[in-house]
C-alpha cells in the first residue's frame, strides 16, 4: 500500500463494497485519477467535480485531502469517499466504501468511474 502525502488511504474490508487506488486485489482496486498542472487546479477541478455530483457532501478538505459522503439513490445508504492529491506523481488516489452491508452492485467502482469522467472533462488527463 502506497502512501501518498503523508496518508495511508484505510484498506477495503474483505467484502465487494470498496474500491481503493492502493488496493493490491483485484475486486477492490481501481486506476487513480491522472492530471497535469498543479496541485491547486486538481484540486479545484476535484471539489467542483464533487460539487455537482448528485447526493454527494463534501465533509471536510484541505491542500491535499477530500472526504465526502455519497447516499445512495434508491436506499439511501451512504458510502464514504475519501481523495488524496500526489502531486509529484501527478495523481488522485481514491477510496470508496459502503458503511453497511456487503455488497454493492458495482455502486462505489460506478461511482468512481463517473467521477473520474467528469474529472477529465473539467481538466487535462495526462496519458499513461
Amino acid at each position: 500500500m502506497a502512501v501518498v502525502s503523508g496518508i495511508t488511504l484505510p484498506p477495503c474490508p474483505n467484502k465487494p463494497n470498496c474500491v481503493s487506488t492502493q488496493a493490491a486485489t483485484p475486486r477492490h482496486a481501481i486506476e487513480p485519477i491522472r492530471f497535469t498542472g498543479t496541485q491547486e487546479q486538481a484540486m479545484a477541478a476535484l471539489l467542483s467535480v464533487l460539487r455537482e455530483y448528485p447526493r454527494t457532501k463534501i465533509t471536510a478538505h484541505d491542500s491535499t485531502t477530500v472526504r465526502a459522503e455519497f447516499t445512495t439513490r434508491l436506499m439511501r445508504f451512504v458510502d464514504d469517499g475519501m481523495f488524496v492529491i500526489d502531486e509529484a506523481a501527478k495523481l488522485i488516489h481514491f477510496r470508496s466504501a459502503s458503511r453497511v452491508g456487503y455488497g454493492d452492485h458495482g455502486v462505489n467502482r460506478d461511482r468512481m468511474e463517473e467521477i473520474r469522467a467528469r474529472f477529465a472533462a473539467t481538466f487535462t488527463i495526462v496519458e499513461k
